[in-house]
Order: C-alpha cells, then structure tokens, then sequence
C-alpha cells in the first residue's frame, strides 16, 4: 500500500506531472490499477483548508476537485486511528516539526504503507531512522 502526501496528490490531480520523477508517475499508475494508492483524510482536510484560506486554487470548485481526486487516483481513504495520533504524538518534532506531516508518517507507519513525498524533511528523516518507508516522488 502506498499514502499520497498531501502535495503529491495535489500534482497528480491538477495534472502538474513535472513536479513528479517519471519512475514515480509509471508507479503511481500501476498503484492506482491495484487499487493500492491511499490518501488520509488530513490531505482532504488539508486541501480544504488551503483553498477555504485562499493559499491554494484549484481548477475547479473544492466540491469538484474532490469528485475528480477519486476519480484520479482512488477514493480510498487511509484509516486515521488513535494508534497513529499517539504514534505522531510522541514521534517528537525535531526532525519533522509539522504535526500534520508527523500524523502523515504514523498514518503511513501504522498502515504498512509506503509514504510517498517530495518533502526532503521527511525522506531525510526516513534515511535518518528508518522509521517509515518513504518514495521519493521526484525520482
């Protein structure tokens, strides 16, 4: 199994393939046809919140945009569990100081997925402590 980061999922939807390594798009698509590809429900919260903020524009209206992020990579959501919460929350935030990303990692380390991000703090972090396997979606 494989959890989008939130900026990822963003590339793959708005289309912004440049942004992603083309080993990464070829395994995305064989993801996707597994149906292996999650997203956590913090990136729909995510999202939200940045177009609600203005920070973010989408193609479409948020209702839309979501329709078609379904419709693009899947609409399987990750499980947010109180395992992970208490996971995040101890992880520490030295070397990932955002607590979203660190519910991210949890998310991704309690799924037994794979956390795909172009976050360099994250895959330093991974490299770091082995914690959570990370693609990096720029390969």
């Amino acid at each position: 199994m494989f959890l989008l980061d939130t900026h990822v999922w963003l590339w793959i939807v708005e289309g912004h393939s440049r942004h992603i390594g083309r080993r990464t798009a070829r395994l995305v698509e064989r993801w996707a046809e597994r149906d292996a590809l999650r997203i956590s429900p913090l990136s729909v919260f995510e999202v939200a919140q940045l177009h609600a903020s203005g920070r973010l524009r989408l193609s479409r209206t948020l209702e839309q945009w979501m329709a078609a992020a379904r419709e693009t990579v899947g609409g399987r959501l990750a499980p947010l569990t109180t395992d992970a919460a208490i996971d995040a929350g101890t992880m520490g935030g030295a070397l990932v100081p955002d607590p979203v990303d660190r519910l991210l990692i949890a998310t991704a380390r309690q799924s037994n997925a794979t956390f795909v991000t172009a976050d360099r703090r994250i895959v330093d972090y991974a490299a770091a402590t082995s914690a959570v396997r990370v693609h990096d979606a720029r390969r």
